[in-house]
């Protein structure tokens, strides 16, 4: 399974809970014609959202088992952390509901 195929699943797995409302989260440039977009800057999570029973804000960084995070990645992590952020990398549907649940 891909990172990608995962990340689809984890977004719909957790928008079908009761837990939280997430989005999927799209980083970096997009050229479109001969214009470059700004999305979310690097290092952002794949998975974003927000905890329904405290309206805390959930940031999930979506990586295979052997998936290593970038330095903006990493970045992000130390931030959200700092600023007491639901924050995880999550490998499976379940290890996303545990990072919610225990945020």
């Amino acid at each position: 399974m891909t990172e990608a195929e995962l990340q689809k699943m984890i977004v719909e797995n957790l928008n079908n809970s009761d837990c939280c409302r997430v989005w999927r989260a799209n980083a970096g440039k997009l050229r479109v014609g001969k214009r470059t977009i700004q999305l979310l800057p690097k290092g952002f999570p794949d998975v974003f959202g927000v905890r329904l029973t405290d309206g805390k804000f959930i940031a999930i960084e979506i990586k295979k088992p052997d998936g290593k995070l970038s330095d903006e990645q990493i970045g992000f992590r130390d931030w959200a952390i700092l600023n007491r952020f639901i924050y995880g990398i999550a490998h499976s549907v379940d290890d996303a509901l545990k990072i919610i649940e225990e945020g």
